[in-house]
Parts: C-alpha cells; structure tokens; sequence
C-alpha cells in the first residue's frame, strides 16, 4: 500500500538526463542481509480480513524460504522530507516505512538488498507541500548512487544469484536508466535476471510487442514463470483524465520519448492477459507520523486496520485488467465483495499511485515466488 512516490511525473521529468559514471565511495545500505535493524526483514506474520476490512478472518505465519536462489534489489521512490534539492544518504523513519511497505515481503522468498541514494526530494521536485529547496536539484546523483551500488552489490554479495529488480515512481525512473546501461546490453548478466517490477514509472515499448522503448532486450513478462522479463504497471479505479501523468509515452516537462512507443501494461494479475483478482497486502504499521506522505495518504480515504501482526491482507479484494483508457494504457482496478474504492490521489491525474505497490502485493510475490523456482531448476 502507500507508495510514497507523491506526484512522480514531476520527478520522472529530472531523471530523463541519462545515467552517469558511478560514485567511488562504498554504498550505504537501507537494507541488506545481516543488517541490525534491516527494515526489509520484520518477520511475516499476517492477518487476513475480508474485502471491506472490517472483520478478520484469521492469521497466517508464513515462513522466509532458507537459502533462496536469488536476491531482491530495491529502489525506493520520493520520500525525502529534506530542504535540500537532493537527499544525503543518511537512513531516515521515512525509507525505513517505505522499504518496509514495499521491499520487506518479498523478503519471504529472495535476500533484499536496498541501496541509499541522493534522490530528488520531496522539496526538490518542487512538489505540494513544501516550501521549495535550499538548494537546485541535481537529478543524475541518483542513477549515479544506484550505479555504484549495483556495481558494488555485483562484486560482493551477488555469486551468480539471480536478480528481481524492485522500483516504484522515482524508483522506477532510475531503474529504467541503470537497467538500459547495466543490464540490457549484457548477456551474462541478463541471465542473473529474473525479473523487473517497475511500478508506476512509465515503463516504454514499441508499439504492442512488450519489447523495445527503454530495453532492446528485456521483453515484458507474460508467464508467472518467466524469467528476464520486466512488470510494469500504473493502478486506477477509473478511466484517467485526458492529462494523466501515468500510462501516456507523452514528453513530460521538456522529456522526450521514442517515436512509435507506449507505455507497457502487465497485469500482475494475469500476467499472459485478460483480467484477475488482486490481493492487497500491507504493513500494520503506519507510514512515518508526521511526513509529508504520511499526511498524503489522508486523501485517499482509505481506511486500513492496525493489527499486532507484522502485515494484513485481504485476498481477492480487487478484479484487474490492463486497459487502453482514453489513450492510455493503465492497469484498471474495480472493488469487489465490499472492498473500499479509494479516492485517486491527490488528484485525478494520479490515479492511485500511491496504492500501486500494495494493491497487488500478493500477486506479485506469488509471482517471484514462482520465477523463483524457475531460476533455481534452470541453474542447477
């Protein structure tokens, strides 16, 4: 649930300069196997409610897998309440909710390593709810920090493990450039490749095919199974408006994009298409007191429980299907059995985007479950 990456067109624009050389200094770590206190491992106790979120059904303990074949790579989005254009790398209560909202269930079937990285702030963006930067946004240093953190992670920690790369808003604009230079054009390494969950980050292909846009050789998943392959989608519960900042390969703020693409639509729900049931899954904990996305979260009005277990989750809460809405192709979502109809945040034009990462959580850790397995019997 809740994804922090509050008003992402505005800081998808910074990031279209490219990637640059990577930093020298050694990475700072947000979470990473052995890490005291890692945010990406608070256990996985969960209580399972029914569609409305009213009444709970039951509890249920799920168990990490020991020794998994491969390792998660998080990059979180905007959510850094700093003046200054660009966030340090210090760990603050805000990347320490985001990775626990979005990184840490994945880490019952893969090791999650998350690099710190000087992202575009909150202030920086320019975005509603600060009073300006003190200082001029610089939007390379972060595909910068990640460079050099997937650099480094490749050197030290990765052993031939396979890879499922993890973004979302921000996160996924710096993931589209690090993938395209690091990945993409090498086969060794595109064989480490399980999987890239690139959420509402405008991931772009030629046309129809799945392939082509951002990555000449990463097409999009249509197999639970498959391996290589990219996820992509942007979560709304109606048509978007004509302006939409998300599902539409429209230049954004002076970017340019490729002649001939759109914006790639999976259903992680269905992945080989056609629609599917969702199932949300969420921290009990609530996102930072007092940050600015913890104050955004209000206008979705969606009202979620606070049991003693670590998540929550209502199963089959949502039908899903990738839709081509006025022009732009979205991942549209519908309540059923009761469920609650969030309000698109904070306008319209966001659809809920801040919803994207948990609204089908379920969905895609049975997902990597799955491309788990398959990686694990392709390499023995």
């Amino acid at each position: 649930m809740l994804l922090a990456g509050l008003f992402a067109a505005t800081v998808f624009a910074l990031l279209a300069f490219g990637a640059v050389p990577p930093a020298k200094a050694a990475p700072v770590w947000l979470c990473k196997p052995g890490k005291r206190p890692d945010p990406c491992a608070p256990g996985l106790s969960t209580t399972v409610y029914n569609a409305p979120l009213t009444q709970a059904t039951g509890v249920q303990h799920p168990k990490a897998q020991k020794n998994p074949p491969i390792d998660c790579f998080y990059v979180y989005p905007t959510v850094s309440d700093e003046k200054s254009g660009n966030s340090d790398l210090k760990i603050e209560d805000t990347e320490r909710s985001i990775a626990l909202y979005q990184a840490s269930r994945y880490s019952q079937y893969c090791r999650v390593y998350a690099p710190m990285y000087r992202q575009v702030t909150l202030a920086g963006a320019g975005l509603p709810g600060t009073s300006g930067s003190s200082s001029k946004a610089n939007p390379k240093l972060g595909p910068k920090d990640v460079t050099a953190a997937l650099k480094f992670y490749l050197k030290h920690y990765n052993h031939g493990r396979g890879i499922v790369f993890i973004g979302h808003s921000q996160g996924s604009g710096v993931l589209r450039q690090v993938l395209a230079k690091q990945i993409d054009p090498h086969p060794a390494l595109r064989k480490r490749l399980v999987s890239a969950i690139l959420m509402g980050g405008n991931v772009l292909v030629k046309g129809h095919t799945g392939i082509g846009g951002d990555f000449k050789h990463i097409p999009a998943c249509r197999r639970n199974n498959q391996l290589g392959c990219v996820i992509a989608f942007s979560t709304f519960d109606q048509p978007p408006p004509s302006d939409t900042f998300f599902g539409k390969p429209a230049p954004l703020l002076g970017t340019k994009v490729k002649k001939g693409t759109n914006v790639l639509c999976t259903n992680p729900a269905n992945l080989r298409g056609g629609s599917g049931t969702l199932t949300p899954i969420s921290p009990s904990a609530p996102f930072a007191p007092g940050s600015i996305i913890a104050l955004g979260l209000g206008v979705l009005n969606y009202k979620t429980p606070t049991p003693s277990t670590v998540y929550w989750t209502s199963p089959n809460s949502y039908t899903a299907r990738c839709a081509n809405s006025t022009g732009a192709h979205v991942l549209e979502i519908t309540a059923r059995n009761g469920a609650q109809t969030p309000t698109p945040a904070p306008t319209p034009e966001w659809g809920l985007h801040l919803l994207d990462a948990n609204v089908a959580l379920g969905n895609l850790v049975s997902i990597v479950h799955s491309e788990s397995k398959a990686f694990a019997k392709r390499h023995k």
